[in-house]
């Protein structure tokens, strides 16, 4: 019985090219009290692999974080499956709003702690105490209300290539620190302050908001669907958009343009750029902003060092891997002070 992914992201390709039917990449999530995450985990494996499914799936006990692909013609009979599981009947499925068929190279399912890592205790509050959702009409509404505090919940490395105007942007590496970081910069404010919130589809602004309720503050607002579902809205009801740039996405896509401006610079040249890539020495593999003509330059490498071993043989650059772990830079997305451009 096969239950974890077997082919390579080579054959993926190439598979993927021969069935030329298209894919669609979307998101969804849900908190519901999963008994056995071990047993759902497995039985969406067989059922999504059978479908040709794509991506990388949190479980926990405490609910579902999906971000996957599947084959177009069959996004109708994935709706109907999702329906017939009753915690995710009708769940909000984000459509990603630029479409790549090699946005998932594999199927991977994992059971995790938590579907996103807060580093919360979630007995110290009541989770289901969220703040408001509200639609992209309503947000550039409150966006606008003067004393409203905009709060971006993603990382450093997301919100550089794109965010709202005058969002406070925290300078963290993950959504565990953005949270203490916050609150150190909320101990001045009133409680009575608007908190206006938003990420990429709308999963952290969950506990987020329900955090800071229950931290005493009384009027919390999340982006409904987060940016995707604000980019769809803006889109087709002729709203003014107020996301300046890109939306990462932790895909092969690694962005979405929302708007034509480009907000970052390139970390090695400082020319405007807001494509993200990856080291192409595989014991680096550092995320970092890269323009064309420095890619080319130095053939997608973060530092001269990381290409005079990408220039090495296979078999070479191997046996210098060999019983070293993978660089903490990895995790770090970005911050090396090989890159000199990066702020």
């Amino acid at each position: 019985m096969e239950l974890y992914n077997k082919i390579s992201a080579e054959e993926r390709r190439l598979l993927i090219e021969a069935e030329n039917t298209g894919r669609v990449t979307l998101s969804f999530y849900k908190y519901s009290k999963i008994l056995n995450p071990k047993l759902f985990r497995d039985y969406l494996f067989l059922h999504w692999n059978s479908m040709g499914i794509l991506g990388r799936i949190y479980i926990a006990h405490e609910g579902i974080n999906a971000q996957l692909s599947l084959p177009a013609f069959k996004l109708k009979k994935f709706r109907t499956f999702l329906d017939e599981i009753s915690f995710l009947k009708g769940v909000r499925l984000n459509i990603a709003v630029e479409q790549n068929d090699e946005s998932f190279l594999k199927l991977t399912i994992k059971i995790k702690d938590k579907i996103v890592a807060d580093g919360l205790d979630d007995s110290s509050f009541d989770v289901t105490q969220k703040g408001t959702h509200v639609n992209a009409k309503r947000f550039n509404e409150l966006l606008a209300e003067e004393g409203t505090l905009c709060l971006d919940m993603r990382n450093h490395y997301e919100s550089e290539i794109g965010h709202f105007k005058g969002a406070l942007t925290p300078d963290v590496d993950t959504f565990r620190e953005s949270l203490p970081y916050i609150d150190q910069i909320l101990a001045e404010q009133k409680k009575d302050k608007k908190l206006l919130m938003y990420c990429t589809g709308g999963i952290r602004c969950e506990k987020a908001s329900a955090y800071f309720k229950h931290k005493g503050f009384k009027n919390v607002f999340q982006l409904e669907g987060g940016i995707i579902e604000y980019a769809k809205q803006v889109k087709a009801e002729k709203i003014k958009n107020q996301f300046i740039g890109k939306n990462f996405v932790f895909d092969e896509r690694r962005g979405e343009s929302i708007s034509n401006c480009i907000i970052a610079k390139c970390h090695q040249c400082g020319s405007p750029c807001d494509t993200h890539v990856n080291c192409s020495n595989e014991a680096c593999h550092l995320l970092f902003i890269q323009c064309e003509s420095c890619q080319d330059k130095r053939q997608a490498c973060c530092s001269s060092e990381c290409q005079d071993i990408f220039n090495l043989p296979l078999e070479n650059q191997k046996q210098l891997r060999k019983g070293k772990h993978n660089s903490n830079k990895i995790f770090r997305k970005g911050r090396s002070e090989v890159l000199k451009f990066k702020h």
